[in-house]
């Protein structure tokens, strides 16, 4: 019972910091990134599909992306998903292709994206700590009702607050990686 409120806890801690690295690769750094496009949708037939299952997507320079749509009618769809998304971009196409010039980021612009990541860097650990005081206050109800000892909930919190512990300093070093990413010049 003790280990599976464990568990439970671990578990959604991981998913917590794996979200958080998943939005960071969204997150658009000076180079172009395959990653920016998998949240972006588009309408395929009446379905919403993100536009890697549409066409192959490709990063021929560092600063741009080459977007070919299996379908070639798909093109006008595919840039208006693009332009109305919030990385601020447009897409040019020649009727097979559609390209992706990501334009050298300023440095103000830099400082935004860093406060960005910094955000949901914060927003992460927060879910994370409500997490760990979840755990706690189960455990503490496994105590009240004399289902473990003293010593046993001293011990699970511990191991809470370890698993807490580990969980945000993921996220930092997640942050950490993306703020370098974002300041290369």
């Amino acid at each position: 019972m003790l280990q599976d409120i464990i568990n439970n806890a671990k578990d959604k801690m991981k998913k917590s910091c794996e979200v958080y690295e998943r939005d960071m690769m969204g997150l658009r750094a000076g180079r172009a990134n395959p990653k920016l496009l998998d949240r972006i949708m588009v309408d395929y037939y009446g379905t919403p599909t993100p536009i890697p299952q549409i066409g192959n997507i490709s990063s021929p320079e560092p600063r741009l992306l080459v977007i070919a749509p299996w379908e070639p009618k798909m093109i006008p769809q595919v840039e208006k998903a693009i332009q109305k998304s919030d990385l601020g971009l447009n897409p040019s196409n020649d009727g097979k292709i559609v390209r992706l010039v990501f334009p050298e980021l300023n440095e103000e612009r830099r400082k935004d994206l860093t406060k960005v990541a910094s955000k949901g860097a914060e927003e992460t650990k927060v879910a994370i700590r409500s997490i760990r005081r979840d755990a706690i206050e189960q455990i503490k109800k496994l105590k009240k009702n004399s289902e473990i000892t003293e010593d046993d909930q001293r011990d699970a919190e511990e191991d809470m607050q370890k698993l807490t512990d580990k969980a945000v300093k993921e996220v930092d070093e997640i942050l950490a990686k993306k703020e370098k990413e974002i300041m290369e010049v």
